[in-house]
């Protein structure tokens, strides 16, 4: 609208200078020059709009055309494929076979399949990729898409006819050579089983029937088979192969479980059932009790499934049979253990049941003693409440393990108890015995321990007495102007914690436990004494061998002498700790390393002493 407003007015002026019939005027001119010019514009644009347009539809018109080409060259492609494959040679390799039955069927429905591939369905496929071309040349590309989504279709299904006719082909063929090869094996097994029958009858028993009537279902089959494959039923062939093949390795198992498995019924299991009750009565007659085992209500059993188990066998049926003969075995394994237990328990009562008598008795008389001893210390030494009722209660239990004991001797007596029940208690009854014994040789020992450390407690007072007298004695000897206040205070603290110990150890009855805490309190005390007062001692012989030091040059450094002289009014005043610090201070500042060596100086000669 914007650019038609000014040519309509422009058009206007035109109109009304005709009507006028005046002169253009030279503005005149030009407007009309300028109207011309934007009408020619819009001529233009009219024009070169529908190129551009149709440009772009030939351009994608080119390209469809093109893609749709491509397709259609993949479609026939895929069509030659097909229709070059040689199926109707691969066909023809039946003719090897007999053409007969199955066979023959077979081939002609192939044959035919095919042939309507070819003829029809190929034909089609033509005429269809024609009218695609067609309509990719006219640019109907819908059309075209719907014709070649109809020649997908043909084509797959002409794919799944050959395949098809191929998978049948290659069944058959293959059908034919594995029932030729596997044949020939199964007649083979066949024979080798009949002679092993044959050869061992009496090893098969009951089976043998059973077994030989397996064996002839194999002659019916083979005959059976030879009669397909004369007739090219050779699928229906391969159907009794794979039967027989599964027979075969049932009949086969049978043959190599069987006397085996008889044996078990027939000799072995039934000779170990008459052994266990062999054993069962001779153990009976040395006065064994077996009746919690119950025996013979279980070796009965057996006997009852040897002949249900035999029945199992002559019908084949070792599913049922193997797994219960091994159970068997088992069970008649567990039961020879359980004999073998009693022996072994019986031989264990019979050689601990009168030592446990005197091992009980033995204790019972020194858990006595200690009791008399508990209350004989008791007069000197404090003991633990607990420990003064160890053998009140011991003697308590005591008495109960000797009830169970004479109720065990009882037992035993009678013979009407198993002797690994009885071994069981007899093994309670010792590691009881053993337990209380063990709590008495602990108290025992405990109340011994008690004279022992009082001994030593004494020891070590008079040990502790005589360092700190030595110590004292070192103070006063060695060569220092006075002993400090504290240490004097240290001193008599040690005096006074040896003095504790020597209280607690005149108490009646005697503590030892107190004994120890007032022993521990007072080794610690005189250590730390005997520590101080030698660490006293080497401080005095470091200050003056510093102030010696410092004294060459006191007369040319004042300040060094100023220094010197506090810390000998403080080592007078045996403020030692306080003249040391200032002595080394003033010395170190004078010249840095000189402490450690003068320290060094000390220390060897204090080792030398």
């Amino acid at each position: 609208m914007k650019v038609l407003q000014p040519v309509k007015a422009g058009l206007n002026i035109k109109y009304s200078s005709i009507l006028s019939s005046e002169p253009l005027t030279t503005m005149e001119s030009d407007v009309r020059g300028v109207i011309e010019c934007r009408n020619r514009g819009l001529t233009m644009e009219y024009i070169i709009i529908p190129i551009i347009l149709l440009l772009i539809l030939a351009i994608v018109g080119f390209m469809m055309r093109r893609k749709h080409i491509a397709i259609i060259a993949k479609l026939e492609n895929e069509k030659l494929q097909i229709q070059h494959n040689p199926i109707n040679e691969e066909i023809s390799r039946v003719k090897s076979l007999n053409m007969n039955g199955e066979t023959e069927e077979m081939f002609e429905r192939w044959r035919n399949s095919w042939d309507e591939v070819i003829d029809v369905h190929m034909t089609k496929i033509d005429s269809l990729l024609f009218d695609a071309e067609d309509q990719i040349n006219r640019l109907r590309f819908k059309k075209a898409i719907l014709i070649e989504r109809e020649i997908e279709d043909y084509i797959i299904k002409c794919e799944e006819d050959k395949n098809r006719i191929l998978d049948e082909l290659n069944e058959l063929i293959g059908s034919e050579e594995k029932n030729r090869i596997e044949i020939e094996q199964l007649k083979e097994y066949y024979r080798s089983a009949r002679k092993t029958l044959l050869a061992h009858q009496h090893s098969f028993g009951i089976a043998l029937p059973a077994l030989e009537k397996k064996l002839e279902v194999f002659v019916e089959q083979f005959e059976e088979f030879d009669k397909l494959t004369e007739e090219g039923n050779y699928l229906k062939a391969r159907e009794i192969v794979i039967h027989l093949n599964h027979e075969s390795q049932q009949t086969f198992e049978y043959i190599n479980d069987v006397p085996a498995i008889l044996t078990e019924l027939q000799v072995k299991l039934p000779g170990a059932v008459q052994e266990l009750r062999n054993g069962q009565r001779e153990m009976e007659e040395k006065s064994y009790y077996l009746q919690h085992l119950e025996l013979n209500e279980t070796l009965n059993q057996f006997e009852e499934q040897f002949v249900a188990l035999k029945k199992e066998l002559a019908a084949l049926n070792l599913v049922v049979v193997k797994p219960r003969v091994l159970e068997i075995n088992e069970e008649i394994d567990r039961l020879y253990d359980l004999l073998e237990k009693e022996v072994i328990a019986k031989n264990y009562v019979d050689q601990n049941c009168d030592r446990l008598l005197s091992s009980i008795t033995n204790v019972i008389s020194s858990t006595k003693l200690i009791s008399d001893e508990a209350t004989y210390v008791q007069q000197s030494y404090r003991l633990h409440e607990k420990d003064v009722e160890i053998p009140k209660i011991a003697l308590k239990q005591l008495e109960a393990l000797q009830r169970r004991y004479d109720l065990l001797a009882m037992r035993v007596k009678e013979e009407k108890s198993a002797y690994s029940s009885l071994q069981e208690e007899l093994i309670t009854i010792s590691d009881e015995l053993e337990r209380i014994h063990e709590e008495q040789e602990h108290l025992s020992n405990t109340m011994k321990k008690l004279r022992i450390d009082e001994n030593k407690a004494r020891e070590q007072i008079s040990n502790l007495k005589k360092i700190l007298q030595d110590t004292d004695r070192l103070l006063n000897k060695a060569n220092i102007p006075g002993i400090p206040e504290e240490m004097e205070v240290r001193l008599d603290e040690a005096a006074e914690q040896i003095y504790m110990v020597v209280q607690s150890l005149q108490e009646v009855p005697l503590n030892m436990g107190a004994v120890h805490n007032h022993l521990n309190t007072a080794t610690l005390c005189v250590e730390e004494v005997q520590a101080k007062a030698q660490e006293l001692i080497e401080n005095v012989m470091l200050i003056e061998r510093i102030i010696q030091y410092g004294n060459r040059h006191r007369a040319t450094n004042p300040a060094l002498n100023v220094r010197l002289k506090e810390a000998e009014e403080a080592f007078h005043q045996f403020r030692y700790s306080k003249a040391l610090e200032e002595a080394g201070t003033a010395v170190e500042e004078m010249e840095p390393g000189a402490l450690k060596r003068i320290q060094a100086m000390v220390e060897g000669s204090t080792i030398k002493q």
